[in-house]
């Protein structure tokens, strides 16, 4: 059995001051927490089609399987396609109100604004 505290670990803080990119601090706050959660469906995702790998191979769907588990070539390239659509979704927004901007349509970004607000 492992000595390390998970509880503990995850309230582990650097050392320095915490840097801020956004201007609000409960903005970015929101974002880590949605990056976090991002992060964590993303593991699930992935431990959801090894063991899906597995029953279609016919092994046995233990924990020792699972972590064991490495992907073939094609597999893991299958894997990398979802995770790069899956942030594409996650990130959609953010990619639409920056091609708004770079491209000068102003209308377009404030109705992106408009969307992602109304979401909130």
């Amino acid at each position: 059995m492992s000595n390390i505290d998970p509880i503990k670990l995850a309230g582990a803080k650097a050392k320095g001051k915490r840097p801020y990119f956004m201007d609000n601090p409960d903005v970015e706050r929101l974002t880590n927490i949605v990056l976090v959660l991002t992060q964590e469906l993303a593991v699930t995702r992935e431990r959801m089609d090894t063991i899906e790998r597995l029953l279609e191979r016919g092994e046995p769907v233990t924990k020792a399987a699972i972590e064991s588990f490495r992907a073939s070539r094609t597999e893991a390239d299958e894997r990398g396609l979802w995770t790069q659509e899956y942030l594409a979704r996650v990130f959609r927004i953010i990619q639409q109100e920056g091609e708004a901007i770079e491209t000068g349509d102003e209308a377009e970004s404030e109705e992106v604004a408009d969307e992602l607000a109304e979401r909130a």
